[in-house]
């Protein structure tokens, strides 16, 4: 099973679509990566030999940001959002929808489960 940036990719699976499963890499830049090594998109995780899992390391740890930092970095955005008190730093705060979207009848996902007053 091949392991990269800490995340154990499926075997069976093609590895354009394999190295989705590590975040911050979507298939565009999954397939900026394999092209940048010299892969096939056709191959299959497990026919991956050790010496192409070095280079796509190597290609990921050299120019895409992933995992760990890229989630710190995510979380550090949005408290500066917060801290500067911006409109979109608010709606973080509250929990609600941040981009624009209406809470009258939806955004159930964002503000949670339903606060009625007075039912019996």
């Amino acid at each position: 099973m091949a392991r990269i940036s800490g995340v154990d990719l499926p075997k069976k699976k093609r590895i354009e679509y394999g190295l989705t499963y590590v975040y911050g890499i979507g298939l565009h830049a999954s397939r900026l990566i394999l092209d940048a090594t010299g892969i096939d998109y056709n191959k299959r995780v497990y026919e991956l030999s050790q010496d192409d899992i070095a280079a796509i390391t190597n290609e990921i740890r050299i120019n895409h940001m992933v995992e760990g930092d890229l989630r710190k970095k995510v979380a550090m955005d949005i408290k500066a959002l917060m801290d500067l008190g911006s409109y979109r730093g608010l709606r973080h705060r509250r929990g609600l929808p941040c981009r624009g979207q209406k809470t009258k009848t939806n955004a159930r996902t964002r503000k949670g489960k339903r606060k009625t007053v007075g039912a019996a």
